[in-house]
């Protein structure tokens, strides 16, 4: 016997082996196109731009999004032969805004500096570091050789 039972937010049903046998009568509904909870893309069937869209990133909301949407509508809606070209005010002033808030838009210049400081700094330390087998060693020297039965072996020596 199948039943069901709400835990705070969440209903849970427990159904039997026969209400799984059973095919399922629910019936479908066409997905309405004016339907404003359906998921859209970016650029509406209208031609006009989806602010809600998820791939915006919330960029349409917050401190910057009244720049933002100018500068995103006049690239969207730009008729110029290099597109945007008029545009560059706009996106001037989102900018200056995003500048006034850079724990909210990080710049991007800042991101790739630091991320290039971590890696030169750990291979440059790798290198002044040395290795028993870099070229430059004179502590170690290694010599490979190959056997007679196709395996090989490695033989160190010591510089003195």
């Amino acid at each position: 016997m199948s039943y069901c039972r709400q835990e705070g937010k969440d209903r849970i049903i427990f159904v039997t082996k026969e209400d799984h046998d059973t095919p399922s009568s629910a019936e479908l509904i066409a997905d309405d196109p004016n339907d404003p909870y359906e998921e859209q893309g970016l650029i509406l069937s209208n031609g006009e731009i989806n602010w809600n869209c998820p791939c915006l990133g919330g960029m349409a909301s917050g401190p910057c999004g009244s720049q933002f949407k100018e500068a995103f509508s006049c690239f969207h809606y730009s008729k110029e032969e290099v597109k945007g070209s008029e545009c560059i005010d706009y996106f001037r002033n989102m900018q200056e805004c995003m500048q006034r808030y850079p724990e909210l838009y990080p710049q991007e210049e800042e991101n790739e500096s630091s991320f290039q400081a971590e890696n030169t700094g750990s291979a440059s330390t790798a290198v002044n570091e040395g290795s028993a087998f870099s070229p430059d060693s004179d502590s170690a020297q290694s010599t490979l050789t190959s056997k007679s039965d196709g395996s090989s072996s490695t033989d160190s020596q010591t510089a003195s």
